[in-house]
């Protein structure tokens, strides 16, 4: 049994070491959702429409996994208590880019993109998000 026992044990809170977390991943795929609805609704071409659709779909489908991986391996029990709004606004953000997943309404994108915004506005106000984040605020 001692040829399967590691030679070196590491301990991470986190998939990787920190700073490559950033709510901006999951605004990029948001807005790119928006877009998809506007430009949806602006052609009469279909097979452009359909393009749309589908891209839309996979956008917001890359918004719920970014802001999964934010919610599961940045955030902390700690933000919780800081933030107690904090699992709402999750949960909100991701059931959100499932409505917008199914919705062509460019509406459905703003609330998307509003419920992001807060996410990131809790985001930038952690410690730990001095060393994080590809695109900090200006």
């Amino acid at each position: 049994m001692g040829w399967f026992k590691p030679g070196r044990v590491a301990h991470a809170h986190c998939d990787l070491f920190c700073g490559v977390y950033d709510p901006a991943q999951a605004m990029i795929e948001a807005k790119s959702v928006l877009n998809c609805c506007t430009k949806y609704h602006a052609s009469e071409d279909e097979v452009f429409r359909a393009r749309c659709v589908s891209i839309k779909e996979e956008r917001a489908e890359l918004v719920k996994h970014h802001l999964s991986v934010l919610w599961t391996d940045f955030f902390k029990p700690h933000h919780l208590e800081q933030f107690p709004e904090l699992h709402d606004l999750f949960w909100r953000a991701l059931k959100q880019a499932s409505d917008a997943k199914k919705s062509m309404d460019p509406a459905v994108s703003q609330t998307l993109i509003d419920l992001i915004d807060g996410v990131s506005g809790v985001f930038w106000q952690t410690e730990e998000s001095a060393g994080a984040g590809v695109y900090p605020p200006a």
